[in-house]
């Protein structure tokens, strides 16, 4: 159960994080890049934020969210900056890629019948056997 307080610092953060984000995208010759940050979770001592984040278009994700998670110290030291006056310790940032929406998406197709799993299992993930 989330604290209000983990709330609110995790709110600041999200807010913060989607401007320095998408500032960074257009400025590395990345426009037309959509990045969002789909939530912000804060451990109990307030020590870590995990950053999850939406990339549109979706081909440009995985390159991305490497120079995310490389230039993590900078990011970190621009969001100190700007919540300097709300934030008295900055947590570590952990940035992960949410899926989500990439999944309700191919839940709708299987709804309208666009791609059947039970005629083509190919669409299925393999199961591990443990």
């Amino acid at each position: 159960m989330e604290t209000q307080r983990q709330k609110k610092i995790g709110g600041v953060i999200q807010k913060d994080i989607v401007d320095i984000l998408q500032r960074a995208a257009i400025d590395g010759g990345m426009r037309g890049t959509i990045i969002s940050v789909s939530k912000v979770v804060v451990t109990t001592d307030l020590s870590i934020a995990k950053v999850y984040l939406s990339i549109f278009p979706n081909k440009e994700a995985d390159t991305l969210m490497e120079g995310i998670k490389s230039n993590q110290p900078l990011i970190k030291h621009e969001l100190a900056q700007r919540t300097k006056h709300q934030l008295r310790r900055v947590p570590e940032l952990l940035f992960f890629l949410d899926d989500s929406l990439d999944y309700i998406e191919n839940i709708e197709k299987s709804l309208k019948g666009e791609e059947n799993p039970i005629i083509d299992r190919d669409l299925l993930p393999k199961r591990k056997k443990s």
